[in-house]
C-alpha cells in the first residue's frame, strides 16, 4: 500500500466499508425467520389440543371400517382370474372349461374355441372371454351352464347361441362366450387414464 495516495487510501477504505454493509444487509437473517413456535395464548392452546385429540377418536373407526372393507374387498376378489397377460387369462378360463367339460356325464367334447377381445371396464379391472363350441344335449348345456357358474373363479356366460338340432343323435350345436375379471393392470390404459 506504499504506492497508493492519500486519496486512494481513502476511497480503498470506503468501498471495502461499503462491501462489508452490503454483504451484512443482504445476508442478515429477516425478522422471525427463524421462529419456529407462533406465540399464542394458554386458552388457545388448549382448544387446540381438544380438536387433536379429537381428530385422533375419529380415526380409530375409520381405520376399523377400512379393515373390514378391505377383507371384504379381497373375499370378493378371490374370484377374479390372476395371470401376467391377459391371453394367459384367456388360457385359464379354457382349462376351466375344459375341466367342467369333462366332468359332465356324458363328458362332452369341446369343438372349438376362440378367444375374443379383452376389454377395459374401469381403471382396476378389465374382462377377458372366450369363446367355446359344442355339441350336447340340451339339459347338457343347462348343466354345463350352472356348473360353470358354481366354480370358484368368477366366471360368467356372456351369450349363448344354438345351431339346427341333430335329430339322430339329439344333440344341439352351441356357442357359448364365457368370461372373466382380470385386474386392470393386464389391458392397456384408457385414453381417459393416466
Amino acid at each position: 500500500m506504499n504506492g497508493l495516495t492519500e486519496r486512494d487510501r481513502r476511497a480503498l477504505t470506503l468501498l471495502l466499508a461499503a462491501a462489508a454493509l452490503f454483504l451484512a444487509y443482504r445476508f442478515w437473517p429477516e425478522d422471525g425467520a427463524g421462529a419456529i413456535v407462533e406465540a399464542a395464548s394458554i386458552p388457545q392452546l388448549e382448544r387446540r389440543v381438544q380438536r387433536l385429540r379429537q381428530i385422533e377418536r375419529s380415526l380409530d373407526p375409520r381405520e376399523k371400517v377400512m379393515k373390514q372393507v378391505a377383507a371384504a374387498l379381497a373375499g370378493r376378489e378371490k374370484g377374479v382370474i390372476q395371470a401376467e397377460t391377459a391371453a394367459q387369462a384367456q388360457a385359464q378360463i379354457l382349462q376351466i372349461v375344459r375341466r367342467v367339460l369333462k366332468a359332465q356325464t356324458p363328458p362332452v367334447d369341446l369343438r372349438a374355441s376362440e378367444l375374443r377381445q379383452p376389454r377395459r371396464i374401469n381403471a382396476e379391472y378389465g374382462e377377458v372371454s372366450v369363446q367355446v363350441a359344442l355339441d350336447c344335449g340340451i339339459e347338457q348345456t343347462l348343466n354345463l351352464l350352472s356348473d360353470l357358474g358354481s366354480q370358484p373363479e368368477a366366471l360368467g356366460t356372456v351369450a349363448v347361441s344354438f345351431e339346427t338340432a341333430n335329430p339322430k343323435q339329439k344333440t344341439v350345436p352351441a356357442r357359448v362366450i364365457i368370461s372373466a375379471l382380470v385386474p386392470g393392470k393386464l389391458l392397456p390404459k384408457m385414453e381417459d387414464e393416466r
